[in-house]
């Protein structure tokens, strides 16, 4: 039987694999309006969207390594949940951030997305009973902050305010996406970006061709190809992996930020100049980062009975009896059943600990 990881060492975990998809995510903004001239938005967010699904679907030397554990299968009762993923995260998110950046620089669209961390802490917290203690408020207004710096001053580039207003809506949608997704991250996280993914680039490539736009060249192909597929399918993987043990508040305070690495990637991608604010941005951002990963959320609460399948070893939360049928190795996947009890232990809003905080 595998030991299960110390709380502390998920957390950290989680913290670098959301560091990592961000990154991934970073780069995609700048590159992704490089890509542009060539081809419409419904097509580049259909290709790049498709070869993310396709990547994760045709690549098993690939995946195999993410998917060495047993992992809960999707059911119907996922079905609602994983079509609001695919349809505001996949399908009209995109499409949004690319119209957007095909109308204000790319400094500018990258840092403009900064409103998904934002969004997505509101909706987590207000609409999905996640919390965030005083450390990861500080850590949010840092972010938040820095991202007003990197906004001071005159911007490389055209500033269009319908642009701006698009990116702006593709962040609303990936803020809901990513709380929807939080819900999905017990389940197999290669499943549930492969459907995301092949289900929204099919779609947007038929639009594309049904409407007559643009398809991307043999070259703008297969440079989508490749982004879409680190930054789409794996960096999706990595962050649903990161949403199961922070939740989507955390998440998402860490993944605020892929918009700078964004900004500095369209130095050599667009040849754009970064500005001194830009350090002192920077510096803000690694500060609320850097005091979030020392947060240490540790308090007794109440677990609820319930029933549920995700991937899990034997710990203090998974104590239970298993049938002649069920998984002997740990870890594994099958449903399984909660009793309710009360403990104390250092944790964050994942899929056990949804509960009523203190004033």
């Amino acid at each position: 039987m595998t030991a299960p990881r110390p709380a502390s060492a998920s957390l950290r975990r989680g913290a670098a694999l959301s560091l990592l998809s961000a990154a991934l995510f970073g780069v995609s903004a700048p590159w992704s309006k490089r890509l542009l001239p060539d081809a419409g938005p419904l097509s580049i967010a259909g290709t790049l969207y498709l070869a993310g699904g396709l990547g994760l679907l045709l690549l098993p030397a690939l995946v195999r390594p993410m998917r060495r554990r047993a992992e809960a299968p999707l059911t119907r009762r996922d079905v609602p949940t994983l079509a609001g993923v695919v349809l505001l995260g996949g399908v009209v998110a995109p499409v949004l951030l690319l119209v957007g950046l095909g109308r204000v620089s790319g400094v500018v669209g990258s840092l403009l997305l900064n409103l998904e961390a934002p969004l997505t802490i509101l909706v987590a917290v207000a609409a999905f009973g996640e919390h965030l203690g005083t450390r990861g408020v500080a850590c949010v207004a840092l972010i938040l902050a820095g991202s007003v710096v990197l906004t001071l001053g005159p911007a490389d580039g055209t500033t269009d305010p319908l642009g701006a207003l698009a990116i702006a809506g593709a962040c609303l949608l990936w803020a809901l996406d990513n709380n929807l997704t939080q819900r999905l991250s017990g389940k197999d996280p290669v499943a549930v970006t492969r459907v995301k993914c092949l289900v929204a680039g099919a779609t947007n490539l038929g639009l594309a061709v049904l409407l007559g736009h643009p398809l991307p060249d043999a070259g703008s192909a297969l440079a989508a190809a490749l982004l879409g597929f680190f930054a789409f399918g794996v960096g999706l993987v990595l962050a649903t992996l990161a949403m199961r043990t922070l939740g989507a508040a955390r998440h998402a305070v860490l993944f605020a930020t892929a918009p700078f690495v964004g900004a500095w990637a369209a130095v050599p991608l667009l040849g754009e100049t970064p500005r001194a604010l830009d350090l002192v941005g920077m510096g803000l951002m690694a500060a609320g980062v850097a005091i979030l990963l020392r947060e240490r959320h540790d308090h007794a609460h109440a677990h609820d009975a319930r029933v549920h399948d995700h991937l899990h070893g034997h710990d203090d939360h998974h104590d239970h009896v298993h049938g002649p049928d069920d998984p002997a190795a740990a870890p594994h996947a099958h449903p399984h059943h909660h009793v309710p009890r009360v403990h104390a232990h250092v944790h964050a809003s994942d899929l056990h600990h949804r509960h009523d905080h203190p004033a």
